[in-house]
This record gives C-alpha cells, sequence and structure tokens, in this order.
C-alpha cells in the first residue's frame, strides 16, 4: 500500500471508530422501516386508495402492489437555469418505468434557490438553511409509504445534500440520483471577471456589465464554473449514486435522455424484492464519504462541501470533522484545474476525460475506495468508463488512460500540487476552512491590520470612498448560522481581489461562507464558533495584528493576553428581517457549528 492510500486508510478507520454507535442505530432503523414500516402492503384500503386515485394508467399495477412504485421527489424550476430541463422529466421517467414493468409517482417537489440570483441580496440569508427545508420536504414526500425506490432530481448548491439528508432517513429505499447536465460553454470566465473587476472600477457601465454576465450564463443547465454545484456532481459519481457518466452530460441530448432513462430503470432494478438489493443507507458509508472528501480535494472543489459532507454523513450515522478533510488534504493531490482554478469550465474538463479519468486515476493509486456499494453493477470501477449512444442505445466505454488535456487534468503521479489544498486553519481565533487550491503559495501566508466589518455593503462603500486599502485582514462577523444564516459573501470578492492586484497583501477571516467560486485571494471561512455564539471573532477590533496561515495551519489575532482578555464581545447587529427571513428564526436559533453541518434539522433530531 502506497504512503497515501495509507493515510486515507487510516482516516477512513478513524471515522468508522467514531461513527460505530450512530452507524449501528441508523443501520438498524433502516432495517426496522423495510421490515415493519408504512408500505403499501400494509396500508388500510382507505390510505392505498388516496395513494393511486390520479394515476391514470399506473392505477391498475399500483393498486395490485405487485411492481416497484418509483417516488420522484424534483427540484423543477424554470427560474433556475440547472433545474429547468426537470420540467419534462416526470412524465418521460413514467414512460421508461412501465418499460420495465415498474411505475412512477411524484412524491413531491422542494425548493430550489439560485445563490447566483441571491448573491448579495436578502434572499441569500435563507440560503443554507433552505438545505434543511429540502430535507424536510424530502421526508414528507417519502413518508406516504406509497414508494419501493426513489429518484432524486436535483443539481444546484443545497439541493443535492438537501434530497440526500432527506432521503437517508429513507435510507431502506433504493435511491439515484438524476442530473441534468452543464449548459454549454459561454463567455470565458477570465473575461467575465475582467469585466466585473472594471465595473467594480467604474471603467464600465451597467449595461456592458449585463451583457457579459448574459453571455456567461446564457442557457439551461448548471453554470459551467466549477463551483458547489458541479462540485455536487463530482460527489455523486465517486459516491456511486448516479448511472456512471451521468454529471457533465450537455441537457437536451439524447445521451441526457438515455442517461435517464438508465437511471429510472436501474432503480426498478435494485429494490427488496429482488436479488441485488441496493439501498441508499447501504450505499451511503463511511467509506463512500472518504470518496466524496478525497473526489472533492483532488478536483479543487467547493468550500461548501467542508459543511455539507459533516451534515450528509450525519443522516447517515456516521461522524466526519475537519481534521478528517484536513489529513486527506495533505495526501491527496490535485489533479484537476477547472475555473476558478484554471481557465477552462466544466465541458472543457469532461472533454479532457473528465470523471472517468479522474475515477480511474484516484482508484489506480489507492485513493478512493472501489469496493463501495454503488447502484450500478461493478462497484466503482463503473464510474471510470464513458457513457456512449452505438445505434441509439446506451453503452460504457473505458475512459482515457491519459488526460486528453493536459492544462485541465493530470496524473496522480505528475499533479498541479501535491496536496488538495482545503486546510484546515485553527488557532486563538477558532477554527476555519481555507482553500488555497486557487491562491498563489506566496499568499498563503498573511500578516496585517484587521479591517471590522458586519455588512458586505459597508466594504463596498469603503473600497469606493478609497478608505479600505493597503496591508489588510478584513474580518467580516456575525455572519453565522446562528446570526444571519450564514450567506455566501461573495461581494467582497472583487474589491479584495482588486486590493491584491494593486500589490496590498490582503485576506479574509469570516464565520460565513465564500462556496466553491472562491477565487485567488487567502480567506479562512467558516470560522467556528461563530461570532454570535462567543466566537473570538467578536473581540478583533480594527488596527488588531492577524495572522492566517494556510502554510502552518494557523489562525491567530497577535495580541497580548491580557489586553485580549480585558475586551468585550462586540454587539450584534439586530436580528435579520423582511424576505421572509424572520420565518427562518427557529433554524438560526437552533443550528450548530459549521464543521458539525450548521443544521438546526440535525441538532434538533438528535443525529
Amino acid at each position: 500500500m502506497t504512503e497515501i492510500a495509507t493515510v486515507v486508510a487510516a482516516v477512513t478507520e478513524r471515522i468508522i471508530e467514531r461513527s460505530r454507535e450512530g452507524r449501528t442505530a441508523y443501520l438498524d432503523q433502516i432495517a426496522r422501516a423495510r421490515d415493519h414500516g408504512v408500505d403499501r402492503s400494509r396500508m388500510g384500503c382507505g390510505n392505498l386508495a388516496h395513494g393511486f386515485a390520479a394515476s391514470g394508467e399506473d392505477k391498475a399495477v399500483i393498486r395490485a402492489g405487485g411492481a416497484m412504485n418509483i417516488g420522484i421527489v424534483t427540484a423543477y424550476n424554470d427560474m433556475l437555469s440547472a433545474h429547468q430541463p426537470y420540467h419534462r422529466y416526470p412524465e418521460q421517467m413514467k414512460l421508461f418505468a412501465r418499460e420495465v414493468g415498474a411505475t412512477a409517482q411524484v412524491a413531491g417537489a422542494v425548493p430550489a434557490m439560485c445563490d447566483g440570483v441571491t448573491q448579495g441580496q436578502a434572499g441569500m440569508e435563507l440560503s443554507l438553511f433552505s438545505r434543511d427545508t429540502i430535507a424536510m420536504s424530502t421526508a414528507i414526500g417519502l413518508s406516504h409509504g406509497m414508494f419501493e425506490g426513489a429518484a432524486l432530481l436535483g443539481i444546484c448548491d443545497k439541493i443535492v445534500p438537501g434530497l440526500l439528508m432527506g432521503a437517508l432517513r429513507f435510507g431502506h429505499l433504493p435511491t439515484v440520483l438524476v442530473p441534468a447536465g452543464p449548459m454549454p460553454s459561454g463567455l470565458a470566465n477570465k473575461e467575465k471577471q475582467r469585466v466585473r473587476q472594471l465595473y467594480a472600477e467604474g471603467k464600465v457601465g451597467r449595461a456592458e456589465l449585463l451583457e457579459a454576465e448574459s453571455a456567461s450564463y446564457h442557457g439551461a443547465g448548471t453554470c459551467t464554473f466549477y463551483g458547489t454545484a458541479n462540485s455536487n456532481q463530482m460527489m455523486m459519481e465517486v459516491m456511486g449514486l448516479h448511472v456512471p457518466g451521468a454529471a457533465f452530460v450537455n441537457p437536451g441530448t439524447r445521451l441526457r435522455t438515455e442517461l435517464t432513462r438508465a437511471a429510472t430503470q436501474r432503480v426498478a432494478a435494485i429494490g427488496w424484492d429482488g436479488d441485488d438489493y441496493r439501498p441508499l443507507g447501504r450505499c451511503v458509508d463511511e467509506k463512500a464519504i472518504v470518496n466524496a472528501v478525497v473526489g472533492l480535494l483532488a478536483t479543487g472543489g467547493s468550500t461548501n462541501h467542508a459543511i455539507h459532507i459533516p451534515a450528509i454523513a450525519r443522516a447517515a450515522g456516521i461522524v466526519i470533522d475537519w481534521e478528517d478533510i484536513d489529513r486527506l488534504s495533505a495526501v491527496v493531490p490535485l489533479i484537476a484545474r477547472v475555473y476558478p482554478n484554471g481557465s477552462g469550465d466544466v465541458n472543457h474538463f469532461q472533454a479532457a476525460g473528465g470523471m472517468a479519468y479522474v475515477i480511474r486515476t484516484l482508484i489506480d493509486h489507492g485513493l478512493l475506495h472501489a469496493d463501495i456499494l454503488t447502484i450500478a453493477e461493478g462497484g466503482l470501477k463503473a464510474y471510470a468508463r464513458d457513457p456512449l449512444l452505438v445505434d441509439d442505445g446506451l453503452t460504457w466505454v473505458d475512459g482515457p488512460a491519459e488526460p486528453l488535456d493536459r492544462t485541465m487534468l493530470r496524473p496522480v503521479s505528475d499533479p498541479f500540487l501535491p496536496d488538495g489544498g482545503m486546510r484546515l486553519v485553527q488557532g486563538n481565533l477558532g477554527r476555519a476552512t481555507m482553500k488555497t487550491s486557487a491562491v498563489d503559495p506566496e499568499r498563503w501566508t498573511i500578516e496585517a491590520p484587521a479591517r471590522v466589518f458586519t455588512d458586505q455593503d459597508a466594504v463596498l462603500e469603503a473600497f469606493k470612498a478609497g478608505t479600505l486599502t493597503g496591508d489588510l485582514v478584513l474580518v467580516m462577523r456575525f455572519q453565522g448560522p446562528r446570526a444571519n444564516g450564514m450567506p455566501e459573501l461573495h461581494k467582497l470578492t472583487t474589491p479584495l481581489g482588486i486590493l491584491q492586484d494593486r500589490g496590498f497583501r490582503v485576506a479574509l477571516v469570516t464565520d460565513g461562507r465564500m462556496s466553491g467560486a472562491s477565487g485567488k485571494v487567502p480567506a479562512a471561512i467558516h470560522v467556528s464558533p461563530e461570532a454570535l455564539a462567543g466566537g473570538p471573532l467578536a473581540r478583533v477590533q480594527d488596527g488588531d495584528l492577524i495572522r492566517v496561515s494556510g502554510d502552518r495551519g494557523t489562525l491567530d489575532v497577535l495580541v497580548d493576553a491580557e489586553t485580549w482578555a480585558a475586551r468585550v464581545d462586540a454587539s450584534p447587529p439586530p436580528a435579520p428581517i423582511g424576505t421572509g427571513r424572520e420565518l427562518f428564526a427557529f433554524m438560526r436559533h437552533g443550528a450548530d457549528e459549521a464543521e458539525r453541518g450548521a443544521s438546526a434539522m440535525l441538532a434538533a433530531g438528535g443525529l
């Protein structure tokens, strides 16, 4: 076993040991749900009649109870580009199910926020807690007991984690995630970023900025940068929850349709009445969770998953922390450069070999657990193959043995960076995540005076006024889950990037989020404990010297102990109201720390 594989095995064993009690209880629970829970065979006649009353030509089959009925949970809306293609999926999937003697019904729908639309707006403060809302909505849909399997239609940021968290509480059901794919490439991301910076400097107007944004986000499908949405799709592949190769096929293509057919029919094939039962709760085990982390690190994925992976794991009785992620990051090499870590987008990544190559090379070097239970036959090695249409039929062929574009992908033996670039930094300011993979190594350590803010707009005003300048560590506090729902803080990206381009040494320290679009500015994010929960960020003052170091894994304010001890916490801003934020107060009050998943739902459920 290689040294790298040894570390992966040791971290996996650490997670297994820590999770033993919770995982055992979880597996017992889903076994009871299968054998003694609510299903069609145990329903009263009135209950069952309500469930198939409007099922049309499927009514007789559902009533007879002899074939699998698949519950579809959909995140469709036509405002969100990634989810607009799902409009026709349920009716298509019903046809695909009938082809193999099964049926399908829409069990329910879940909300699907677009962080791109709400970014920097009041609605972004609902974003993280939309994940818990999605999980609860998924549970409501599946709670009817009408289904022997599930198909989850979702792609974007909080949506896939929320769907999984809800479905895992019905882990006895075989379940497949059904993606819809990324939009074709539009305006190059670097050009879009250039226009954004020109706008921030007042050198172009709103018309030019809107034109650039519209040329980038231009059609149906996932945004093409490698943010949380596309990181979700990568994770579903390395966890074996997709049909192999489904992640990055564009919407509206024949191949996309055939992959959806294959997903529907695969659920029907792995039910508990057959000899190939593959329940979701068994597929998502400790090894699958480690695979998700390894895939994230190897591809430079979204920092949001430092929150989402622990939450998904908890829903399956598994405990993972940032130390586990940090240990893996130290040995898992970065083998992909996808914007914002590189110049090409996910379509270029797919053309260069995509997930088939990534999975193949990571398995070959002992970095992924190939022996996990996947929804596909053949274990994880089936995901090192590419789907193709041959004579209008779907087949799979081996993925490339070498990258087809070495500016996008590299082998493990010759990576872009020797580590995964998602580091735990900790010190007298708490524990935080720092993504170094997109940051120049010369900027991994920044020591500079603090500038303290609690509002993004105030930062922009200071920048425009010329009072935010020089070397600095921007401390953005009271942005945690308990304070305001932990919004992403992308309004800060442009001014900090401009200051850095002007030659200043700058960094961000925050108890908020920056997500998978985190760029070139060093940032210690998700600081825990957050300021509102008595975290040290509440004591920082303008001018305090702060050192944040990805090299050493440290996060400290350099104030003498006596002065620091004499300080009192700053007063938080008023509780957010308006745009529905007051309705989420119970989630803010009950949320636990970011390292545990920042979930009120899991905390209240004792998970």
